[in-house]
């Protein structure tokens, strides 16, 4: 079993388990992280939290030989498949959070851009060094990093195929936060906390609204946040939460 799927109060937590390895992607380990990824959305989970097994890597990137003497078609099957995996991912209704401990390279990388948040300790390094091997990345490190942190830095660290250390990292955008510790688990559920107890309806409203952002000029951005709020104001959630404020208590929200 190279992945690990669990639970902890409202935060599912998926543990890739190659630290033999540094935790690299095979395609069959794609193929798992899928499928977990798909549970997880029909679970009760409010967060979810990825990490990577051992000391050393969060996850490392592609499993190179795996990559070596497939044919045209098979090579574009393989991006295919790293890509519609990040792109589950990026669609999970709720938020998720890489942990990322250690090596982050190329496909791993590129899995901690799926995610909705990046929390990294201070012995990270990311990077997308698929340069060096004479390729570029294909699970859609072109594309997220880009929208991230912007054009020119992200040309700089593809280009280049230099590591970002953990420092760099944040003051670029590329992680949330700086946390000190060794537990990746406790970590991210101790990051994820803040996203909990509140309404679902709201929380994913929000997420659409800012997600619906990035592809359309202003003016019809602020047509679908008028719309997604005019729907928000219709939940019970919505009702209860602004007769809690009145009462001046602690809402009980429906689906929290």
């Amino acid at each position: 079993m190279s992945i690990h799927l669990l639970y902890q109060n409202q935060v599912a937590v998926l543990q890739i388990d190659r630290p033999q390895a540094l935790n690299a992607l095979s395609f069959d380990l794609l193929d798992k992280i899928g499928a977990a990824i798909t549970t997880v959305s029909k679970s009760d989970a409010r967060a979810l939290v990825i990490v990577g097994n051992g000391d050393k890597a969060f996850c490392a990137g592609a499993d190179i030989k795996e990559l070596q003497d497939r044919s045209l078609l098979e090579q574009k099957r393989g991006a295919e498949l790293g890509q519609a995996v990040m792109a589950k991912l990026d669609r999970l209704p709720i938020p998720s959070i890489a942990v990322i401990h250690g090596y982050a390279f190329g496909g791993g990388l590129e899995l901690a851009l799926a995610c909705t948040f990046r929390v990294a300790t201070p012995k990270a390094k990311m990077g997308l060094p698929e340069i060096k091997l004479g390729l570029i990345p294909g699970y859609g490190g072109t594309q997220r990093l880009p929208r991230l942190i912007g054009e020119a830095r992200a040309l700089e660290i593809i280009l280049s195929g230099r590591t970002v250390d953990a420092v760099e990292a944040e003051r670029i955008g590329l992680v949330n936060r700086l946390v000190d510790g060794t537990d990746a688990i406790a970590i991210g559920c101790d990051y994820a906390q803040q996203f909990l107890g509140y309404s679902l309806c709201a929380s994913l409203f929000a997420r659409e609204a800012v997600q619906r952002a990035l592809a359309v000029p202003l003016a019809d951005g602020l047509r679908i946040e008028s719309d997604l709020s005019t729907l928000a104001y219709q939940t019970a959630d919505a009702r209860e939460g602004m007769q809690a404020f009145v009462d001046k208590r602690p809402p009980l929200f429906k689906d929290q």
